[in-house]
């Protein structure tokens, strides 16, 4: 779970109220900027393409910073956690921002207004992306609870709403001179209001919510300039594998068009109230357009978010967004009849159906993202709350950008004009979009989460393998992954002798990837097989044409491969391997299962009786998982012995160098020392790798009593969480392999290298880094070149 705050179950509700003082804040900039920027065109008589350009540049400026912001935010390592402060700087640059945003003067001029409120904007967005940011991803980090969720977010969302209940009558006091005199004038003292109280509100998480202390968490990327510089590709990344989550794709899509959708004709409301109710009498229309917003928001305060909390918890969220959505659609509907000249009271009646469209949307929506976020750190081992929220608010704020440019142009196409008098067929239009675009947004958005598919069971046994995730990270590591301080412990005795390996220092990223791929061509003594495709897992009967075409692609790199298991189509690897011409070392899975490990055993002894086995492997890591005690083990290599009597077969067992150190009975039992080796598992940096490798070899050569060594396994993943020193990047997977190769050719030892093709059935079971080590990808193409 998060390194920052991770809270099981119940959120206190302290702290829940301390989120939602931030929502309502995150909400009242964006709302008042939205009521305030009508006095551009009204009294500042701004023309409505720059109206449309102040609307998008900003915006557009703000999706770009929310992702860059994500990614500090999740990897900053600081005493008050990865989230607080950045809390606290957005909320003052905002605050100050956005109250110099409206000093501005007619007498100016509307060029200069127009620059000077752009820049203004600018700053603005900039400090809204370096609160919201890091802010949102408070509320993901909040609790691992599917409906505590929900919980978290209507609260956040109800206490927020007063946002759209309050701003509606700032153009009350902007059009009443009484208040600071003339709209122009109480804009300017409205915004430093505005700024300074809810720039407060935006510091409340800063202080209130918890943080733990990630000055030492190792697993964070460090921040630096180069590193932040070149988080854009990893952004990239980050995108790219949000985005192959097909719920989060749903999420995404469906918000960008019911919230852009609703966004582009927002702004309607005051000119359908005052030219088509009041006939363009603004005075006329007095409170009637303060109405339509503040009763809107506070049906969604009042009845709305309670309403789709309790539909949340008794039918799902799916379900709930669904029956929302739909009643919203009828709200649209009514709407368009229920604006009646001279009868203005009657469109009260549509706002509690209408207000369950937006009202709905965020509470399930960021609670849905947090479930999404649980199979992103299922699938990758990491948890990247402010990746996910950058993106998810990325889609909205890019949409709202839209947004801005669509409304200019909507208004252009019917041919309205603010402040004048306008045709029947302009207003007409006005309302066909202020109905119609909503209702489509909505039913392309329910299309879309027909298929969503992340239940509550489902979510729970996300949440079930995390735990046990977690449990079995902190327990006694049970896998060659984990060998950390056995080399120290072993190494203490050995002298290696002087030995000059390849000088990287001075090669660009370019000529290594022509060095590895030299290093390739020339030829591999021996490769690991993978041979599950992608949605395939160990379970999984392999076919005879995939395991041909993937023999195909390594075949010109290698002279012999490695297999694992003698079942479930396993046994056609070393058949194939042979038919064209590599040699093989063949394994028989033994686990706890002993009716399985029979079936193992007779497949590799009727495999190795037709040929097909060069060197016959008794088990891989059984001792390592404690799934057998020694004494089975050689029992089973005896046996095997015994079978392939006078066949000339090799027969081993595989396991790590430590585990051979402290059994010379299975040192004896074994024909040749088979082992796998993993500096990458030790914490290595890449730089001190081969030197480890080596010792780790010397060490497995001091207890081999002069039988052959062959290292079984080794190799370095191309991308997943740093161990210690050891970063898996392409860049150290290439080095790595160049190393290897080089030094087991100068001293003519046998390495099989881990892995041949990326399996991206282990991500379930060791996350990112257990399926990003082949040298081909799970399309079966080349990663490196």
């Amino acid at each position: 779970m998060s390194n920052n705050q991770t809270k099981s179950g119940k959120v206190p509700m302290g702290q829940k109220i301390a989120f939602g003082l931030g929502m309502l804040a995150n909400q009242m900039f964006p709302a008042a900027l939205g009521i305030f920027m009508v006095v551009l065109i009204q009294n500042y008589e701004f023309p409505t393409w720059m109206w449309g350009i102040l609307f998008f540049l900003p915006r557009i400026f703000d999706s770009i910073t929310d992702p860059i912001m994500g990614f500090i935010s999740d990897n900053t390592k600081s005493i008050w956690g990865r989230r607080r402060q950045y809390v606290l700087l957005g909320a003052l640059i905002m605050g100050i921002s956005f109250s110099l945003l409206w000093q501005m003067y007619i007498i100016d001029g509307v060029s200069y207004n127009f620059t000077y409120f752009l820049i203004w904007s600018l700053i603005f967005y900039l400090g809204l992306t370096i609160f919201s940011v890091p802010y949102v991803a408070m509320g993901y980090e909040m609790s691992d609870d599917f409906h505590e969720r929900t919980n978290i977010m209507a609260t956040a969302q109800w206490i927020g709403q007063w946002a759209w209940v309050i701003a509606p009558w700032f153009w009350v006091v902007m059009y009443d001179d009484n208040w600071f005199g003339t709209t122009t004038e109480t804009t300017r003292s409205l915004g430093i209001w505005v700024g300074v109280v809810f720039a407060v509100l935006a510091m409340v998480p800063a202080f209130f919510i918890k943080s733990k202390s990630t000055k030492d968490d190792d697993s964070l990327t460090p921040l630096t300039l180069k590193t932040i510089g070149g988080s854009l590709k990893e952004i990239i990344e980050n995108f790219k594998e949000a985005f192959k989550i097909e719920q989060f794709r749903k999420l995404c899509f469906s918000t960008f068009l019911i919230y852009n959708a609703f966004n582009v004709v927002a702004g309607f409301s005051f000119f359908i109230v005052v030219y088509y109710l009041f006939n363009g009498d603004a005075g006329a229309a007095g409170l009637w357009p303060t109405l339509l917003g503040s009763i809107g928001a506070l049906s969604t305060t009042f009845l709305v978010i309670p309403i789709v909390a309790k539909l949340s918890r008794t039918i799902g969220k799916k379900k709930a967004f669904m029956v929302s959505q739909g009643i919203s659609v009828l709200g649209y509907v009514m709407l368009w009849f229920l604006f009646v000249p001279g009868k203005p009271y009657l469109f009260l009646f549509a706002l509690p159906f209408f207000s369950f469209g937006i009202g709905s949307l965020f509470t399930l929506m960021m609670s849905m993202t947090s479930d999404v976020i649980d199979i992103d750190e299922l699938n990758t081992g990491k948890r990247r709350e402010g990746v996910f929220g950058a993106i998810y608010w990325w889609m909205v704020k890019f949409g709202f950008a839209i947004a801005g440019l669509l409304t200019g142009a909507i208004m252009t196409l019917v041919g309205f004009v603010p402040d004048t008098v306008n045709t029947d067929a302009s207003i007409t239009g006005i309302r066909l979009f202020y109905s119609g675009l909503p209702i489509l947004g909505t039913l392309g958005a329910m299309l879309i989460m027909r298929g969503y598919n992340l239940t509550e069971e489902r979510s729970l046994e996300i949440s079930a393998e995390l735990s046990k995730r977690k449990q079995l990270k902190n327990a006694p590591k049970t896998s060659s992954g984990y060998g950390a301080g056995n080399l120290t412990s072993l190494a203490n005795n050995i002298v290696l002798k002087e030995y000059q390996g390849v000088d990287f220092s001075n090669l660009s990223e370019a000529e290594i990837t022509n060095l590895f791929s030299k290093t390739l061509n020339n030829g591999l003594r021996g490769l690991c097989f993978s041979p599950y495709t992608d949605g395939q897992d160990a379970n999984d009967v392999l076919s005879e044409l995939q395991i041909s075409r993937r023999m195909d692609i390594i075949k010109p790199y290698t002279t012999s491969i490695r297999s694992f298991s003698c079942t479930n189509g396993n046994e056609l690897i070393p058949q194939i391997a042979k038919q064209k011409g590599l040699k093989t070392l063949v394994g028989a899975w033994i686990g706890k299962d002993k009716k399985r490990n029979e079936k193992e055993i007779e497949g590799l002894i009727r495999l190795a009786k037709t040929g097909s086995v060069d060197i016959a492997a008794v088990g891989n890591e059984v001792l390592l998982r404690g799934d057998l005690s020694e004494i089975e083990i050689i029992a089973y290599i005896s046996r095997v012995k015994k079978e392939l009597e006078g066949l000339n077969i090799p027969v081993c067992y595989v396991d790590t160098y430590y585990e051979y150190s402290k059994r010379p009975n299975l040192v004896a039992a074994s024909d040749i020392i088979l082992t796998n080796c993993y500096p990458f598992w030790e914490g290595a940096s890449i730089e001190d790798s081969l030197f480890q490798l080596r010792q780790i070899h010397a060490i497995t050569q001091k207890i081999a009593n002069g039988k052959e060594i062959i290292i079984t396994e080794t190799g370095w993943p191309s991308q997943g969480e740093t161990v210690q020193k050891a970063n898996p990047t392409k860049l150290n997977a290439m080095k790595y392999f160049i190393e290897t190769q080089e030094w087991a050719q100068k001293e003519n030892i046998t390495l099989f290298h881990f892995s041949s093709f990326d399996e991206s059935w282990k991500v379930k079971i060791e996350g990112e880094l257990g399926a990003r080590w082949g040298i081909w990808d799970k399309d079966e193409k080349m990663k490196y070149y």
